[in-house]
């Protein structure tokens, strides 16, 4: 299996009948002539069939056959718009054989029929387009079809619901590469939210408010100053002027999660930015994100995660050495 370190190319899969907004995102993202992008970035090449047409008419000219799919190292399958037909069986066949080739593979809408078809989500949740959902559970029975949740991470096989949460995968896919420091600045150069859990909810009845007037809209900027304090649903819903059921309803509506599980979220997102940009311990990181103790920071994390934060230190601060000559502690600017 390859290495993190050793990811640079990143093959999208396009065939006829490709909608063109994913596909988009993913060139957007991984073959964007970012200013001090970590070096190496990503090689994007485009493989599917000489001149394949992809949704709204927009002609593309891949640079490689599907057969070159298997020596990427990332197979990204963007939107797939028939779903009421089988995708092109070289398509399938190529993608299974990237993957079987050691390719990490990440589906973007409904381009999880094609993976589903190519038998990479047999026995794995996964999830598409909310809309699309009953579908692909029913022609594929053995793939476990979550459609609440933006995107499923399984390792080496990635799903992602529609559109947005699309740019969600692909940020994601960022971070477990670069780190969040450089995903971050990424969605800040693209205008979007630094980070959106796979998570939650695909669809939410109210998006999160930007009005200052708004009871969570100053209650957001509020917690994100205060994370190093112990705070609680009770003394978030006494600043919002609200009582603690309805605090975790509007919660639910706009973010769809708790209060303490998006806090939670936002403590470990502070957490693998200090722990990239600083030398603090991890005691002190764990005091300075709300956690009290590094024991209890360590718990945390390493469920979140997936890794210790010393693993994640080691990890990511040694990219973080390419990506420029400043020094440990200032910000990135893509």
């Amino acid at each position: 299996m390859r290495t993190i370190s050793d990811m640079p190319k990143v093959a999208l899969a396009v065939t006829d009948g490709m909608l063109h907004f994913e596909l988009a995102v993913a060139y957007e993202v991984f073959g964007g002539d970012w200013t001090d992008a970590p070096d190496p970035w990503y090689e994007v090449v485009v493989c599917g069939p000489r001149a394949a047409r992809t949704g709204g008419g927009f002609r593309l000219d891949p640079d490689c056959g599907l057969d070159q799919l298997a020596r990427a190292d990332t197979v990204i399958v963007p939107a797939w718009a028939d779903v009421d037909e089988d995708p092109p069986a070289d398509l399938v066949d190529a993608v299974r054989a990237a993957h079987e080739a050691g390719a990490r593979v990440a589906s973007l809408c409904t381009g999880a029929f094609v993976l589903a078809a190519a038998g990479l989500l047999d026995g794995r949740r996964a999830t598409t387009h909310w809309a699309h959902a009953e579908t692909l559970a029913a022609r594929y029975p053995r793939v476990e079809v979550d459609p609440a949740v933006l995107y499923v991470d399984n390792g080496s096989v990635l799903t992602s619901a529609g559109k947005a949460a699309a740019l969600d995968l692909c940020l994601h896919l960022v971070r477990r590469d670069h780190g969040s420091a450089v995903a971050n600045a990424l969605a800040r150069r693209l205008v979007v939210p630094p980070h959106r859990a796979g998570g939650q909810a695909q669809f939410v009845t109210t998006p999160i408010p930007d009005q200052p007037d708004h009871p969570l809209g100053r209650l957001f900027p509020w917690v994100l100053e205060r994370l190093d304090q112990p705070l609680t649903v009770e003394a978030l819903a006494r600043q919002a002027n609200m009582s603690s059921r309805n605090l975790a309803r509007h919660f639910r509506a706009m973010t769809g999660t708790t209060p303490l599980q998006w806090l939670l979220t936002q403590r470990i997102r502070r957490a693998q930015e200090l722990l990239e940009t600083t030398d603090d311990s991890v005691e002190a990181i764990a005091e300075a994100t709300g956690m009290g103790t590094a024991t209890t920071l360590r718990r945390h994390f390493n469920r979140t995660v997936g890794v210790s934060p010393d693993t994640y230190r080691r990890t990511f601060r040694s990219r973080q050495a390419l990506i420029s000559d400043r020094p440990v502690g200032k910000s990135l600017s893509f």
